[in-house]
């Protein structure tokens, strides 16, 4: 059962979404004869325009990070979703719009214990990019050098544990009560996505693997791995080298900038294996 109010006014939200998407089937799997069916009836649906798959993806990226990792771990398990499901899952993108970059100057400086102007040269306010859990900003360190700035987002970490915890309690009542449980998992596909999650909120752990990543490729000249800068890297906010470079997926860019792909394509591919067969340690993401 819901614990507290907080749980059952942010059930209240979700469910309200889903519903303005037209995805009733998702408040039925919920309670198909409870209160939350009137939602339905009092909520616009809207998109219904859009396939079923896109009103899904659209409703989990306007609920944030938690549905956004929820559904891309989803997209990956065809077993369990009809494929035109699945495959719009697959397109799920966690960009957001950025916070205010005097916010991030001021959570920079709380992390160093200084201004920014002590430990930078120049600092970006605006910032480069911007996700559901962090945002990067660009910067010049006193050396000279080029580096990039990963702050998480103010509140992040209470937002994040909170929708775990309504998750939580959804996937053990699901376990109680589903035919197909042991097939499907619910528990055990949320206690997943939290410890993802919660790794992803510390930016130490994420310099330590990237770190690792390269003193495992060493020397090899196709492959550029950041350095990390340890002195001004915190658990909420990571420096790294600046490197340049064209999106594996912009085809029309790295065609007009010369780029043999097929090299690129022969090279990902040796690259991955190393990493997975020789040294157990793979970046999953490599883009």
């Amino acid at each position: 059962m819901l614990r507290n109010w907080r749980q059952l006014t942010r059930l209240w939200r979700v469910l309200r979404t889903f519903s303005r998407y037209g995805l009733d089937e998702v408040i039925e799997f919920v309670h198909p004869t409870g209160p939350w069916r009137f939602l339905a009836r009092v909520s616009r649906a809207e998109r219904l325009d859009q396939s079923r798959g896109a009103r899904m993806r659209l409703a989990l990226q306007e609920l944030g990070p938690i549905y956004v990792k929820f559904g891309q771990v989803l997209s990956t398990r065809r077993d369990l979703l009809p494929i035109d499901i699945a495959d719009e899952l697959t397109l799920l993108q966690d960009r957001v719009a950025p916070f205010p970059g005097e916010q991030a100057r001021a959570i920079i400086e709380a992390a160093l214990g200084g201004p920014v102007e002590q430990f930078f040269e120049h600092f970006e306010q605006t910032p480069l990019a911007s996700a559901s859990i962090a945002q990067v900003h660009a910067a010049e360190l006193k050396s000279g050098e080029r580096v990039v700035i990963k702050v998480l987002r103010p509140g992040i970490d209470r937002q994040i544990r909170s929708d775990l915890d309504l998750l939580i309690t959804l996937a053990t009542m699901a376990d109680r009560v589903l035919r197909d449980r042991k097939r499907i998992r619910p528990l055990d596909i949320v206690l997943e996505i939290e410890r993802t999650l919660l790794d992803e909120l510390d930016l130490q752990r994420e310099g330590g693997n990237c770190a690792q990543i390269r003193r495992n490729m060493g020397a090899d000249d196709g492959v550029k791995v950041p350095l990390i800068h340890w002195p001004l890297t915190k658990e909420n906010v990571l420096v790294m080298e600046r490197a340049d470079g064209i999106s594996v997926s912009d085809r029309e860019a790295l065609e007009t900038a010369g780029v043999n792909l097929a090299k690129i394509a022969e090279r990902g591919v040796k690259v991955f294996y190393t990493q997975v067969f020789r040294d157990n340690f793979f970046h999953a993401d490599m883009h």
